[in-house]
């Protein structure tokens, strides 16, 4: 993981416009975004002092840009906050990158950050995802039935979280 730099917009604005990885992601139906949007909403994020955002990158000769990763949504209070991640290139899927960089997110909220629970929400029908947060200690707290309109239906949304 490292900083999100400018140069990546072009890279992330092709992830964001992926309509596999929108499905995966949930939420909002994918809409496609320019470039311009994507720089904007990045710059955003990175002056935001309740979001913390980090590029994700391989573990090869370049160390390829192949997701994004972060923290958002932070209460104080309750130190607490929410966690998202989106690996998108195909290629890096069910290798075991999303595992890894929830892992080491996780460590930096609540080693770096003071945070005590971290808390995503999930498509249900995303097993893959599901799995992996399951192997780094997420449990599922709820689920939000028929949620999110998401390929042609109503899906649910599974609430996971996890304690420092």
């Amino acid at each position: 993981m490292r900083p999100i730099e400018p140069g990546d917009y072009s890279t992330l604005a092709t992830f964001l416009n992926d309509l596999d990885v929108g499905l995966l992601v949930g939420g909002q139906p994918p809409v496609p975004m320019p470039m311009a949007s994507v720089a904007a909403l990045y710059e955003h994020r990175r002056e935001s002092p309740d979001e913390v955002n980090f590029a994700i990158t391989a573990n090869d000769v370049d160390n390829a840009l192949i997701g994004q990763c972060g923290l958002f949504r932070h209460d104080n209070v309750g130190r607490t906050c929410e966690l998202g991640i989106a690996i998108g290139v195909h290629e890096y899927w069910g290798r075991g990158y999303g595992r890894e960089t929830v892992s080491l997110l996780a460590d930096y909220a609540f080693r770096v950050r003071n945070i005590r629970k971290l808390c995503l929400s999930v498509n249900a029908t995303n097993e893959r995802a599901r799995r992996a947060y399951a192997a780094v200690g997420f449990e599922e707290e709820g689920v939000r039935k028929q949620h999110v309109w998401n390929n042609g239906e109503y899906i649910d949304m599974v609430l996971m979280a996890r304690f420092a």
